[in-house]
């Protein structure tokens, strides 16, 4: 992959070289690391990790998690591992080649947290780019996507998903109806949102929990407090409880 581009997130504490053209990361897997309540020690897992952004920003806010990202495309995940020495987290963040829903026998164990932000368009949504349409086509598999999330985390462990909001009923009943929190992500106030991030804690006899959720831009557009300090300063998004 030689067309590429350095991006820093987190205020700059995180490097990631990913491709100019096709699916690039953003705001969305910054917001998703955020979510996930991982503590030192920790092992973690990403389905579907691209270029690493996600996983490298959850590295830099929780020192000490071993993380393993997941990718299909064998060129993102040798980017990914550049990415990994570029920020002094490898071995402790590692990518390997897998196809999400058919994972290697190494990886069907039970991890303290999974999480993914899955392709998330259905029919009639089409990239003409071949890498981007593979990253954001689900081709009716969001749900098997979730499930098999869910079926690598480990008991009293979370699995966390940013969605698209249109889809939340497709999220929904792919996983179980306890242990569930929604946090929706709203463009700005008073607009609907546009994604929403699902967190269920494994074995949890909760009821579902709709949150009050988040406000990314003020009417000028600027950063909302709350989401500079996630996005620039490297804040939790905490969603459940203090566990984890």
């Amino acid at each position: 992959m030689t067309d590429v581009t350095e991006d820093r997130f987190l205020g700059g504490r995180v490097r990631v070289r990913q491709a100019a053209r096709g699916f690039r990361s953003g705001l969305d897997a910054v917001m998703l690391a955020a979510a996930v309540p991982a503590r030192a020690g920790d092992e973690v897992l990403e389905l579907g990790s691209g270029a690493g952004v996600a996983s490298l920003c959850l590295a830099a806010r929780v020192t000490g998690c071993n993380i393993i990202g997941a990718e299909y495309d064998s060129g993102l995940v040798a980017l990914a591992n550049e990415n990994a020495s570029l920020n002094s987290v490898s071995p402790q963040v590692h990518f390997v080649e897998a196809d999400v829903l058919s994972l290697p026998r190494a990886l069907r164990k039970g991890f303290d947290h999974v999480f993914c932000n899955p392709p998330f368009h259905g029919d009639g949504t089409h990239s003409p780019d071949e890498q981007r349409a593979r990253a954001l086509h689900d081709r009716k598999h969001l749900g098997h996507w979730l499930s098999a999330g869910f079926k690598r985390t480990a008991s009293g462990g979370t699995f966390t998903a940013i969605v698209r909001a249109d889809r939340l009923n497709e999220a929904l009943a792919a996983l179980p109806a306890v242990g569930i929190a929604v946090l929706p992500l709203w463009p700005k106030r008073g607009e609907a949102a546009k994604r929403t991030i699902v967190q269920v804690r494994k074995d949890a006899r909760t009821p579902l929990k709709l949150l009050a959720g988040l406000s990314l831009h003020k009417p000028n557009g600027k950063y909302t407090a709350d989401a500079d300090a996630i996005l620039r300063e490297g804040a939790a998004l905490v969603i459940g409880d203090s566990r984890g």
